[in-house]
């Protein structure tokens, strides 16, 4: 506790006697000062007990004093201090008036008091608060550490929320909860997500406090880790602002939690290298190998169906398709404020999709296999699992924010993921798994989709991977000599190929449906054979002249 009035009243060597305010005794004391300035005021911080002799105040008028303590309250002095016995021998009744007015506590100093000893006894007073409060400190770190040590993070919030009084809670990089003291704060903590998400956004270290309404507590929330983006974040809730003994603490958990963190981080690194190598296993065909490298890590991944989840930035995506020769490509266009971030550290998409599937995976207690493969991310996720669903829920988030972006702005800024998910496979059938991400994947991109399943694929139609370029490029060019020929008046030729391709080459129905003569249709046919140079007797001639009329009247999906 810092020095009080009360503390100083009680000095038995200080003999100070309470003349007014004597219900305000309980203020600290900042310092003890001197000054005999008619006002002293421009020189106070405020809590400062101030010590004169008046020897430039005229003490006994009334209106003097009025003006003088009223001034010295506003300031946030918090006592005044007068000595007897050197100008004036007793403590005039305008200035005890005064003091009385403004509840100013007003003491008297005798004779024998110097100045300079009341000066050495706030002094020394506030070292010795310093030197607890330093004290404190150091033995709440060692506390600190011990529990980090026996009981890991849960065990550190125990302890903090024990030293501040109040209570403490950790969460992980995406935002959620990990861990909270005592119990019944995680109501609590669980409100502070937007914050924490905001804080998330901004340069490690950061820290902000958040005042909640007046019937809740004060909140301070501290970063956590040593990159550019926070690996964790630290919320410690409190009836009042910290001292400096809970201050040391928090200090010391943030230094703790920061260690841990870059720990998991380093073994979250020699997993990941674990991880790529019983992929590579996976792909190869070499599932018993896998499973044996796996252990305990991820064999229990492998002892139940899974997802293969292949990701890509969209420029990635888009320089892909490109080199494939897929010039169109169709990114989703989300808004940023409407799903969570979608950028990691460095501004990395694929990290920030890394982050949501390994929290879910963390929250729920399952294995997640997250190797990072390039300009791709691959993730073998348990078929129904967390981790499975965060992915699925985080594109979907994404695709619902493109669409309010278009509708509210007619565009948006181009979107930053595209994923393909394959269909339940076991270690034996991985490598098809992967095959079928792989093609989930180049679907999204052509489709402008953010997420596609292959399963999506197998159940839809053919016709929509028809709206591409390339697709619609080779069907303007075999049908081209067509339509030339029909916008002469010479016939309709490209009317009734489609008309004779649909009822299976059927004249009649054909004839029938164009409204013309059997004849007239074979005479059609006749010269679309002697235009393409291309006999309808060939069933891929067919197939590919179908395929071209269906893709030149495919509007992009």
């Amino acid at each position: 506790m810092p020095p009080t009035l009360a503390s100083l009243v009680h000095h038995s060597a200080l003999k100070l006697t309470v003349r007014a305010g004597a219900d305000r005794l309980d203020v600290p004391v900042r310092w003890a000062h001197v000054s005999e300035l008619a006002d002293p005021v421009p020189y106070m911080e405020g809590g400062e007990l101030l010590l004169i002799t008046a020897l430039k105040l005229d003490a006994e008028d009334p209106e003097t004093m009025r003006r003088y303590v009223k001034r010295l309250a506003a300031a946030g002095v918090v006592g005044l201090g007068f000595a007897v016995g050197v100008n004036y021998d007793e403590i005039p009744k305008a200035l005890v008036d005064a003091a009385e007015e403004e509840n100013l506590p007003l003491l008297e100093v005798p004779r024998r008091t110097p100045f300079l000893a009341i000066s050495k006894a706030v002094s020394a007073a506030i070292a010795a608060d310093q030197y607890r409060a330093v004290t404190a400190g150091f033995a709440a770190q060692r506390e600190l550490t011990r529990q980090t040590l026996n009981t890991g993070p849960e065990g550190l919030l125990a302890a903090l929320a024990a030293q501040v009084d109040g209570w403490a809670a950790l969460y992980d990089a995406s935002g959620a909860v990990v861990a909270t003291a005592p119990e019944w704060a995680g109501r609590r903590a669980a409100r502070l997500t937007a914050d924490v998400e905001r804080l998330r956004d901004r340069p490690a270290p950061a820290s902000a406090v958040v005042g909640g309404p007046e019937t809740e507590d004060r909140v301070e929330l501290h970063s956590i880790g040593t990159g550019r983006r926070p690996r964790a974040a630290l919320a410690v809730g409190t009836a009042a602002t910290l001292g400096t003994a809970e201050r040391y603490a928090v200090h010391s958990a943030i230094a703790l939690l920061t260690l841990t963190t870059e720990r998991s981080r380093s073994l979250h690194a020699a997993e990941q290298r674990v991880g790529a190598a019983v992929l590579r296993m996976l792909l190869a065909g070499q599932p018993d190998h896998a499973r044996a490298v796996a252990g305990d890590l991820y064999g229990g991944l492998l002892d139940a169906p899974f997802r293969v989840i292949v990701a890509e930035s969209a420029s990635a995506s888009a320089a892909r398709a490109h080199a494939d020769g897929h010039a169109r490509v169709q990114p989703a266009k989300p808004a940023a404020a409407a799903v969570p971030a979608a950028s990691g550290p460095g501004g990395d998409p694929l990290a920030a999709l890394a982050e949501v599937v390994e929290a879910a995976a963390a929250r729920s207690g399952e294995a997640v296999l997250v190797v990072p493969d390039g300009e791709r991310l691959v993730v073998l996720a348990g078929d129904g699992g967390a981790a499975a669903a965060a992915c699925g829920e985080y594109a979907a988030g994404l695709e619902a924010a493109r669409a309010a972006a278009v509708s509210e702005q007619g565009a948006g800024e181009e979107d930053e993921l595209v994923v393909g998910l394959s269909a339940p496979a076991g270690p034996i059938a991985a490598a098809g798994a992967y095959k079928q991400a792989e093609q989930a994947l180049s679907v999204a991109r052509r489709r402008g989709r953010v997420l596609v399943e292959h399963e999506q694929l197998a159940s839809g139609s053919v016709l929509p991977l028809l709206a591409d370029d390339a697709v619609r490029a080779f069907a303007d060019g075999l049908l081209r000599a067509l339509y030339e020929h029909d916008a002469t008046g010479r016939g309709d030729l490209v009317a009734s190929l489609r008309a004779w391709l649909s009822r299976h080459g059927q004249w009649d129905a054909a004839a029938a449906d164009l409204g013309v003569h059997r004849h007239t249709l074979r005479y059609r046919m006749r010269r679309v054979e002697e235009i393409l140079g291309r006999s309808l007797d060939d069933p891929d001639v067919r197939m590919e002249l179908w395929l071209a009329l269906k893709a030149t009247s495919t509007e992009p999906a």
